[in-house]
């Protein structure tokens, strides 16, 4: 008869056990949804605003031409090339592409250092690279960060000083600086002999 007051106590107790470990399951069950649910928000806190700030990038480029854009033909402009012997000339002519026609003057002030600029850039190039449709995109994109240094710190009284950057590099920051307040938009070739 021992044996059965053992088997009701044990009866007894199992029905106490079975809520206590349902109220952990209950808890740790709860605590994971909250975690998920803190790292869901986050997440989508994060992409939201990446996606604002490419949008806001985006309404930039689209909103930066406000009219139609103004040339500014430089005079042409001939160098010795880096060719060994030093033979070698090219006789470049430039136009830049301005945001609207009040940056004529901005710019004609900052002439005479982005002429300099742009003629030691093209002096440090051979032949074979002005001959290759790429060497001329790359002395595009290259003229139009020259073109646009005195600008970049124009509220400091200063140009900024040239950075070593990669042909990535330097796409982006000449799209960078089309969208700036920066009034130089775009690098033409008028007119291209290399001899």
């Amino acid at each position: 008869m021992a044996t059965k007051p053992d088997a009701a106590k044990s009866e007894a107790d199992a029905p106490a056990n079975k809520p206590a470990k349902s109220k952990k399951l209950l808890l740790m069950v709860g605590v994971v949804f909250l975690v998920l649910a803190l790292a869901g928000g986050g997440a989508w806190f994060f992409i939201a605003k990446k996606n604002a700030a490419e949008g806001g990038a985006e309404e930039a480029v689209h909103a930066a031409p406000k009219g139609p854009p103004t040339f500014l033909p430089l005079d042409n402009m001939v160098v010795n090339l880096a060719d060994p012997g030093g033979e070698k000339v090219a006789q470049i002519g430039i136009t830049l592409e301005l945001s609207d026609a009040h940056a004529t003057e901005k710019v004609k002030m900052y002439l005479p250092s982005i002429r300099s600029g742009i003629l030691l850039l093209i002096s440090q190039r051979t032949s074979e690279e002005l001959l290759l449709i790429e060497g001329k995109e790359k002395l595009a994109i290259d003229i139009l960060l020259e073109a646009s240094r005195p600008f970049d710190n124009a509220d400091s009284g200063h140009a900024a000083k040239p950075a070593k950057e990669t042909g990535k590099t330097k796409k982006k920051n000449a799209d960078k600086n089309a969208t700036d307040d920066n009034p130089v938009r775009g690098v033409h070739f008028s007119s291209f002999i290399v001899q």
